[in-house]
């Protein structure tokens, strides 16, 4: 814990990581209930405090079982006036001392390792209420196929998962995915380059090394100093051989229950959807171009089996209906989001909205890295989108600036700049 004493964060992150999956979160009620989870010195509390929300209001009650970190994470807040806001609490994340359904936003960056996956999955369920949202952070493989060498590290320790796996275990525990947030390899630099220097200062310092206990003696301090700046040298440089093979992700996740978005649920198209599909783009739509355009689409080369998507309503009948088709940016693979429709009866009740994250969890799922769409600017920002003029993609006609919008899927894939090239039948 020496070590570790005074470093800005505990595990690979970012304030831009945060607030991406904070993004994903959707909307927010306007002073939510935040639980941060294995909080440490408190650099995401701090953030969820100020910046969740539609007022930036939030209530953060920050969890932790070392003591110090949560003195550093008081003495922050209170330099920042955000003492009223955020609560330090010691307690194991195991055994949390709060009642069911006590927060709209449990937040675990960094942490869920400790009890493992499956069981913060499990356990921390109970404390969303209803229409809450669980957004935690797992290291897992990013290479198909990991080395000896990264394996005979990780797997005494913790052995990591695929993120198929960690996809499937997330729905077999109740869960709706939201949001997936790849970490890129910038949030491991904020958290080893700190770290590396505390090892180097302790490896030339004679007075940082880290004590065994209250008990121990000279010996036995030296000892364990020796073993603990062994385990962080060895740590490190596994990054530096292996980084390659595996990462953090953050997965942005919402039960599935009787209420909210619970009520809506989404999956691809059947054949026997097609009729339901055209009705709901008739009916949403003052022409039928939409749904004549989804019509096209299915027999057109950029049609990708998978990515329409239904929701239905409680009777079964299709409520929305959502589509991505393959569209290109220059000669760059990339995917656009047209129509999207819900039928009159349904609309403002979460059905489009359902709909549209299900689809797009199924692209991140596929390896897509880019969804483009022409829209409104607040309701697609709810997702995630922002203006496609950011990183210098355009729109094959004229159209306002904020209207044409991107959603980066896979931050690990460069994002093309130039022009947007859509399927043919979009007549463009």
């Amino acid at each position: 814990m020496e070590l570790h004493r005074g470093l800005p964060r505990q595990s690979p992150g970012s304030d831009a990581s945060t607030r991406r999956m904070l993004s994903l979160c959707g909307p927010l009620p306007e002073r939510p209930r935040v639980l941060d989870i294995g909080c440490g010195p408190g650099r995401s509390a701090l953030l969820l405090a100020a910046e969740a929300g539609g007022a930036g209001l939030a209530e953060v009650t920050a969890v932790d079982l070392h003591e110090p970190f949560l003195d550093e994470l008081r003495a922050a807040a209170a330099a920042r006036g955000l003492t009223d806001r955020v609560r330090a609490v010691r307690a194991d994340m195991d055994a949390l001392p709060f009642e069911d359904g006590s927060f709209d936003l449990v937040w675990a960056e960094g942490s869920a390792y400790v009890i493992g996956f499956d069981r913060a999955l499990a356990r921390w369920k109970r404390l969303l209420a209803p229409g809450g949202t669980l957004v935690l952070s797992e290291c897992e493989w990013t290479a198909a196929q990991p080395s000896g060498g990264a394996r005979a590290f990780w797997d005494p320790r913790y052995p990591l998962r695929q993120p198929a796996r960690n996809l499937a275990a997330a729905r077999a525990a109740g869960y709706r995915v939201l949001g997936v947030h790849p970490q890129p390899d910038s949030d491991w630099a904020e958290y080893y380059a700190p770290l590396g220097e505390r090892v180097r200062d302790a490896d030339t310092g004679p007075d940082t090394e880290p004590a065994a206990g209250p008990d121990a003696g000279p010996d036995a301090t030296t000892a364990a100093a020796g073993v603990a700046l062994a385990a962080v040298r060895e740590e490190l440089d596994v990054r530096v051989r292996h980084g390659h093979e595996y990462g953090y992700t953050g997965y942005v996740l919402g039960p599935v229950t009787a209420g909210g978005d619970g009520r809506w649920p989404a999956r691809p198209e059947t054949p026997a959807d097609a009729t339901g599909v055209r009705a709901v783009n008739l009916a949403a739509f003052d022409t039928p171009s939409e749904a004549d355009l989804v019509d096209a689409l299915r027999a057109d080369a950029s049609w990708l089996p998978g990515l329409s998507y239904v929701a239905e309503a409680p009777d079964g009948s299709v409520a929305a209906h959502a589509l991505l088709t393959r569209c290109t940016v220059d000669a760059a693979p990339a995917l656009a989001l047209a129509p999207v429709a819900t039928a009159p009866a349904h609309q403002r009740a979460g059905a489009g909205s359902s709909v549209v994250r299900a689809l797009l969890a199924a692209a991140r799922e596929r390896g897509e890295a880019l969804v483009l769409v022409l829209g409104h600017p607040e309701y697609y920002a709810r997702f995630g989108f922002a203006p496609a003029s950011r990183f210098g993609i355009r729109a094959p006609f004229e159209v306002p600036d904020e209207a044409m919008m991107a959603l980066v899927l896979d931050d690990r894939v460069p994002v093309p700049a130039g022009t947007i090239r859509y399927p043919a039948p979009f007549g463009v």
